[in-house]
C-alpha cells in the first residue's frame, strides 16, 4: 500500500496549489519542497518584485505631488527599508501557504526528491524513501546561463540577486525586455537608477501587441528609461568597478558602461538530478513533455508549472496543478486554453493581455475589427492624473466574438478578468459594449474599446 495518494515535487505555485486542492478532495498527500513554501515566484519573483514596484510607484507619485497642490521638503529615500518590506510581505505568504497545508492534511516534507522508480521517492538529505500512487513534478525552471554573460553575483547578476540588493545600481544594463526587464527598469529608474535596456527583437514586451510595445517605449523614453531595440550583445568585459557591455544594433557597435548588468533572458526546467531518465520520463530542452491532462509518458508521473515549458506563468501552474488533480481524481474538467492565458507587467504603465493579436489574428487569415480607447479620453483617468495608455480588443469581424485584448494604462492587470470572463463565455464585443459600468471607473474604457470595435463609441 503506497504511503500517499499524490505525492508533489516542488511547493512552487503549481505545487502547493494542486496539493491543497488534492487535499481538499481528500487525496492523501503529501508535498516535498528543498527550499521555502512558494518557490520562487513567492519568495524570489511575483511577490517581493510586486511590493518593490508598489514602492516604486508611490515615489513616482511623490515626485509629482506639486501637480497635486502637496509640496515638501527633504524627502528621504531608503529603498533597503522597501526590500524589508517586500520580505515581509513575502513572510506573511509563506507562513499562510504552511497553514493552508495543515488545514488540508497535507504533509510537508523538506528534502531534495529523487525518484527511484515511478512510484518511490528518496528524500535527500535524511534518506527517507516515499512511495505515492501518482507523483507530480512541480520542480519550476531557473535562469538559463548564457555564455558570455554568466552571473557572478556582483556585477552580473539575475532576477534573484536583483530582489536581494539593498540599493539600487547608479548605472544598470538591463539584458532582456521583456515583463521582468521592464518591471525592474522602470523599479530601478523611479530610484535615480540611469537605466539602458537591450532587446533583441524589434519592440519591448516582444510577445505584446504592437500598438501596446510602441506606447510603452514612448512612457519609457518620458520616464528617461533608455532602451535598445533589435540589438545583440556581442561580449561583457569587466574592471574592478565598472561593467562594459559590447553590443551591435544593426550595422553599428557601441559599448555600454554600467555598474551592473542584469541578465533577464530565458530559463531552463529544473529536470536534473531527479532521476527522471531512470523511470523513463521524456524531456525536451530542460523541460518535461506532459499532455493536455498534465501527464508524462511514464503511467503515474505527471508534470505541471514551468518544469513543462508550456507557458510560463505562475497562475498557468496553478491552472495545471487544480487540472492534474481533478483528473486524478477522476473528477471531469475541461482542458485548459492557453490561447487565452492572461498575461501581465507590473511596470508603469502596467500591461496586461489575452489572447491573439491584431498582428496574429490577420497571420492566421481571420477577418478582424479592432476597437480603440485611449485612457486619455477616460473621465477616472484624468481624476487620477494617469493617462497613458488604451485598451484595445480584437475581434471577429462577422460574429464580434473577442479573440484578444490588450490593454496598457493604469491597473489594466486588474481589467483582465471581465474580458477573460466575456471569452470565456463566448462573448461578444456588442455584449460587452451593452454591460453598463459604473462611472467614473476605469472599466468603462473596456465598454468604450467594445463599441469602438462597432464603430459606435460614445467618447471618443
Amino acid at each position: 500500500m503506497p504511503d500517499y495518494d499524490v505525492a508533489i515535487i516542488g511547493a512552487g505555485p503549481g505545487g502547493y496549489v494542486a496539493a491543497i486542492r488534492a487535499g481538499q478532495l481528500g487525496l492523501k498527500t503529501a508535498v516535498i519542497e528543498r527550499d521555502e513554501l512558494g518557490g520562487v515566484c513567492l519568495n524570489w519573483g511575483c511577490i517581493p518584485s510586486k511590493a518593490l514596484l508598489r514602492n516604486a510607484e508611490v515615489l513616482s507619485l511623490l515626485k509629482r505631488a506639486d501637480e497635486f497642490g502637496i509640496t515638501f521638503d527633504n524627502i528621504r529615500v531608503d529603498y533597503g527599508v522597501a526590500v524589508d518590506r517586500s520580505r515581509k510581505v513575502v513572510g506573511t505568504l509563506t507562513r499562510g501557504i504552511a497553514g493552508l497545508l495543515r488545514k488540508n492534511k497535507v504533509e510537508h516534507i523538506k528534502g531534495q526528491a529523487r525518484f527511484v522508480d515511478a512510484h518511490m521517492l528518496t528524500i535527500a538529505p535524511e534518506g527517507r524513501t516515499v512511495t505515492a500512487t501518482n507523483v507530480i513534478i512541480a520542480t519550476g525552471a531557473r535562469p538559463r546561463a548564457i555564455a558570455g554573460l554568466e552571473v557572478d553575483g556582483h556585477q552580473v547578476i539575475g532576477s534573484r540577486e536583483a530582489l536581494a540588493l539593498r540599493d539600487v545600481p547608479k548605472r544598470a544594463v538591463i539584458v532582456g525586455g521583456g515583463a521582468t526587464g521592464c518591471e525592474f527598469a522602470y523599479l530601478w529608474n523611479a530610484y535615480g537608477s540611469q537605466v539602458t535596456i537591450v532587446e533583441m527583437l524589434p519592440h519591448l514586451l516582444p510577445n505584446e501587441d504592437e500598438d501596446v510595445s510602441r506606447l510603452l517605449e514612448r512612457s519609457f523614453a518620458r520616464q528617461g528609461i533608455k532602451f535598445l531595440t533589435g540589438a545583440k550583445v556581442l561580449g561583457l568585459e569587466k574592471t574592478s568597478d565598472a561593467v562594459k557591455l559590447k553590443v551591435e544594433q544593426g550595422s553599428e557597435a557601441s559599448a555600454l558602461e554600467a555598474d551592473m548588468v542584469m541578465v533577464a533572458i530565458g530559463v531552463q526546467g529544473n529536470t536534473s538530478d531527479l532521476g527522471l531518465e531512470a523511470i523513463g520520463v521524456s524531456t525536451e530542452r530542460t523541460y518535461v513533455k506532459a499532455d493536455a491532462s498534465m501527464r508524462t509518458n511514464t503511467p503515474g508521473v505527471y508534470a505541471i508549472g514551468d518544469v513543462t515549458g508550456i507557458m510560463l506563468l505562475a497562475h498557468v501552474a496553478q491552472a495545471q496543478g487544480v487540472l492534474c488533480v481533478e483528473r486524478i481524481a477522476g473528477r471531469p474538467s475541461p482542458d485548459l486554453n492557453y490561447a487565452v492565458m492572461p498575461r501581465a507587467t507590473y511596470c508603469h504603465p502596467q500591461v496586461a493581455s489575452f489572447g491573439l493579436t491584431e498582428k496574429q489574428a490577420t497571420e492566421q487569415g481571420r477577418q478582424v475589427k479592432v476597437g480603440k480607447f485611449p485612457m486619455t479620453a477616460l473621465g477616472k483617468a484624468q481624476a487620477l492624473a494617469d493617462t497613458e495608455g488604451m485598451v484595445k480588443i480584437v475581434a471577429d469581424k462577422q460574429y464580434g466574438e473577442i479573440l484578444g485584448a490588450h490593454m496598457i494604462g493604469p491597473e489594466v492587470t486588474e481589467l483582465l478578468g471581465e474580458l477573460s470572463l466575456a471569452r470565456l463565455l463566448e462573448g461578444t464585443t456588442e455584449e460587452v459594449g451593452w454591460l453598463t459600468h459604473a462611472h467614473p471607473t476605469l472599466s468603462e474604457a473596456l465598454k468604450e474599446a467594445a463599441l469602438a470595435a462597432d464603430g459606435q463609441a460614445i467618447h471618443i
